[in-house]
């Protein structure tokens, strides 16, 4: 009968003194590699808390963002490759990128502009989408890293680049706080009137990265309104309340509840793939969302001065691409949260305008901010 008893209490106080899992960090000597002739490099961010961000200088990428869960565990909760090669294969959809000129959709890919009418490159059916072909998520920024938390990457677009009139000069740092922030700011300056609209593109799963889909995480966004879409996810020019909708998040609410409700909306985006309006702070950070994966505890709040942010749910993730660790990324695997401007705002002057002029500086922040409960 001892025996009996002996063995499951050590296997017990086995499992109890097992060790916390700790980040495992991508050899940044195999990931790069050249690109228009640029180096392609992989830079490490660190906290006093023992969290970990991995970013490469192609796109301005977040490779991989280490966080614990509530009993000490580490996973890699974004979306992503081991390599450089991952991200120039033909399944690459933004994982991690920095976007410009323009986030988000512009109608039929062309707006005007003092008069002149200006044609984008139409790579999302007839209309423009992120920046385009060659947009900021395909480029080789310079990179310099000041110290273990900071990124400092810089481009200069130069004038026609896809389409957009100037030449704008960016600059964006990462920043990994101490607050367990992933703080991510954007400066421009331009030499001709363009739009601009940048915002940041992780896939984001909190019960780590390949770990299944994303529809039991609790989703809450700061927001009493959203601008409906036609059936090219172009915005119609409303601006219209969630309330009564499945489009009302401002209770927390499992993303996957309403998903497959009979609204047409949803069947536009094929889920949710949609820009709300944020209910902005008088002064200050806006706290646009607050998301908890309930059963790590992770929580991730988000905090921006952009009036909007794109909710989009994972829906055109086909569950056979292979990322990080051969780990497949299901359909609705991941959500993103893009804080920016109104989509297709140059051609809706009822919106908030996005045109930086010369003289100008152009400033965006969107905080990632990390807990547990």
């Amino acid at each position: 009968m001892k025996k009996k008893i002996i063995v499951p209490l050590l296997a017990v106080l086995a499992a109890c003194s097992q060790p916390l899992r700790q980040p495992e960090l991508i050899s940044a000597d195999t990931f790069g590699g050249e690109r228009d002739g640029k180096k392609v490099e992989l830079f490490t961010l660190k906290n006093a808390n023992g969290l970990v961000a991995q970013i490469t200088n192609y796109g301005g990428r977040v490779v991989s963002l280490w966080v614990p869960d509530k009993k000490g565990n580490f996973d890699d909760v974004v979306l992503g490759y081991n390599s450089l090669q991952g991200y120039l294969g033909s399944n690459e959809i933004y994982y991690g990128t920095l976007v410009g000129r323009y986030g988000n959709r512009i109608a039929n890919g062309q707006f005007t502009l003092n008069d002149t009418v200006y044609s984008l490159v139409q790579n999302n059916g007839p209309n423009h989408l992120h920046g385009g072909i060659k947009g900021f998520h395909n480029v080789v920024w310079d990179a310099e890293q000041p110290d273990e938390k900071t990124l400092v990457l810089k481009y200069l677009s130069p004038d026609m680049e896809e389409g957009y009139p100037g030449n704008l000069q960016v600059k964006v740092t990462y920043e990994l706080t101490d607050q367990n922030e992933l703080k991510i700011q954007y400066w421009a300056t331009t030499d001709k009137p363009t739009p601009v609209n940048l915002t940041h593109h992780s896939f984001f799963n909190l019960k780590g990265a390949g770990n299944g889909d994303v529809n039991g995480h609790l989703m809450q966004i700061n927001a009493d309104r959203y601008t409906p879409v036609d059936s090219g996810l172009i915005p119609t020019g409303e601006v219209a309340p969630v309330e009564g909708t499945p489009f009302d998040f401002r209770t927390a609410t499992a993303i996957g509840e309403r998903i497959d409700q009979d609204n047409e909306q949803l069947k536009f985006g094929l889920g949710y793939d949609h820009n709300w309006v944020l209910n902005q702070a008088a002064d200050g950070l806006t706290a646009a969302a607050k998301v908890v994966e309930p059963v790590s505890g992770r929580t991730m709040e988000v905090f921006t001065n952009e009036p909007a942010m794109q909710f989009y749910g994972g829906n055109f993730l086909k569950g056979k691409d292979a990322g990080k660790g051969g780990k497949v990324y299901d359909y609705r695997g991941a959500f993103c949260l893009e804080t920016q401007h109104y989509p297709d705002s140059p051609n809706k002057p009822e919106f908030p305008s996005t045109i930086l002029n010369p003289g100008q500086e152009y400033y965006s922040v969107c905080i990632y901010k990390f807990g547990v409960e």
